[in-house]
């Protein structure tokens, strides 16, 4: 950031007083602009025993597999968020069920809300950022094709917890190795604050 959107003023990176790290603050009016992460919100659309997945039209991760999800816009809930990622990159119509999955992801500033849901209908086809749209069984899951480390493990808990019986809400932190894009650490929450530590 390089001038304040209150004044148009440059701003400077520095400590406020009573602060903990850095801000960029306006030297001019004295606004601090803080910088917050982001919260991306999808939908794991479920119709029987099949999951929709959406190949991505865009980067990055251009050409694999995700759960339709995206940033969550002003004005809206979490729930309906959701629904309209879900609506917007696969054309599907889905009740939003209750939040299975909670990532924080810090190297880039993303927390991850992924909600159990139930697809309406069948009648889906690829929006402007898909290349496709399909319905998979376990069985079928790309695996070795799945854009993001968090889409895998939602997918990994969510086929756990089916054979199981029974859906619970999971959160956990995913982890960028030594600034290597390609490798991750998973720290699973669980009770009593104990985490389950998982190479990706």
């Amino acid at each position: 950031m390089k001038y304040c959107s209150d004044c148009g003023s440059q701003v400077e990176l520095l400590v406020p007083d009573g602060d903990d790290r850095p801000r960029h603050v306006c030297g001019a009016c004295g606004t601090i602009h803080y910088q917050n992460p982001k919260v991306v919100v999808g939908c794991i659309p479920v119709w029987e025993d099949r999951i929709l997945l959406c190949c991505r039209a865009i980067e990055p991760r251009c050409g694999l597999w995700t759960l339709p999800a995206g940033f969550m816009e002003t004005g809206e809930t979490s729930q309906q968020g959701a629904a309209r990622e879900t609506l917007e990159e696969a054309e599907a119509r889905v009740e939003v069920g209750d939040l299975y999955s909670l990532f924080n992801l810090p190297h880039i500033d993303q927390i991850y809300l992924m909600f159990r849901s139930r697809l309406l209908n069948l009648e889906f086809a690829p929006g402007p950022e898909s290349l496709d749209v399909r319905l998979f069984k376990e069985q079928e899951i790309p695996w070795d094709e799945l854009a993001f480390p968090v889409v895998r493990e939602t997918l990994r808990l969510y086929f756990r917890d089916r054979a199981d019986g029974g859906f619970a809400l999971h959160s956990g932190d995913i982890v960028r190795l030594d600034g290597n894009i390609g490798r991750y650490r998973l720290n699973m929450h669980g009770s009593g604050g104990k985490e389950a530590e998982e190479r990706l």
